[in-house]
Parts: structure tokens; sequence; C-alpha cells
């Protein structure tokens, strides 16, 4: 029992120190998607608590996906390219960061979202589905 409540210390200790990192910043090279980035320091970012429809083909399940794809890629393009962000990273997922990200102290995320071209999808829950009505 005491090793259970010792790792529970250490990981409850772990998280705050996280939590309380400050932000890093970087700078936008490339839009990969509406919910990829790439640095200029060659670090892709996947924006943590949302999702972008997919813009490929063999990715996305129907026709209305892709050209939903597409606008959130020309809105993540517009608003980010080029621009320095602020990085909290959260976690990797498939050899990204996933990481929320700002410009100034407006949330991408929450942009997106707004923009109609992004939907909320926190972790563990099912991935949105863009092609019902």
């Amino acid at each position: 029992m005491t090793g259970l409540i010792r790792n529970l210390s250490c990981a409850l200790a772990l998280a705050a120190l996280t939590a309380a990192a400050p932000p890093t910043t970087g700078k936008v090279a490339w839009v990969i998607d509406g919910d990829t980035v790439r640095l200029t320091s060659g670090e892709r970012i996947r924006i943590a608590d949302i999702d972008a429809a997919e813009t490929r083909k063999d990715q996305a399940k129907c026709a209305a996906e892709i050209e939903t794809g597409k606008a959130a890629t020309r809105n993540a393009i517009d608003l980010l390219k080029g621009r320095t962000i602020s990085i909290v990273r959260v976690g990797r997922s498939y050899n990204r960061t996933v990481a929320r990200i700002s410009l100034g102290d407006r949330d991408v995320g929450t942009m997106l979202i707004a923009k109609g071209v992004a939907r909320p999808w926190l972790r563990h829950q099912p991935k949105p589905d863009w092609c019902s009505a």
C-alpha cells in the first residue's frame, strides 16, 4: 500500500509540474492539415482537443469530409503559417507532439471550432463523424 501511495504522490507531483510549466514558443513553417502544423524546428504539433476533417481519400469516410478538411486546412494556413505560437505540450500521438497552441491570448483550437472547421475531440472519446448531417 505504501508503494501505491508513493507512486500516486509522484504521479500527482509530476502532473502538477507539467501543468505549471510555462508555454514555449515556436514559429509555424508549414500547415500540414486543419489540426497539425510543422514548426521551423521540424517538430510536428497536433492541436490538442480538436479534430479537423481528413483531406485524403484513403483517410476520409465521405466526399463531404474531404471538402470540410480542405476548408479546415485553408483556415489553419490563413491563421498560422509563418506565425509565432505559444505551445503547451500535453502528450504524443503518431510521432507528433500533442499540444494546446495559442496566438497571443487566443486558443487556436477554440478559434478553429468557432469557424466551424474543427470539432471538439477530447482524449479517449470517439472521433467526430464528419459525414453525418
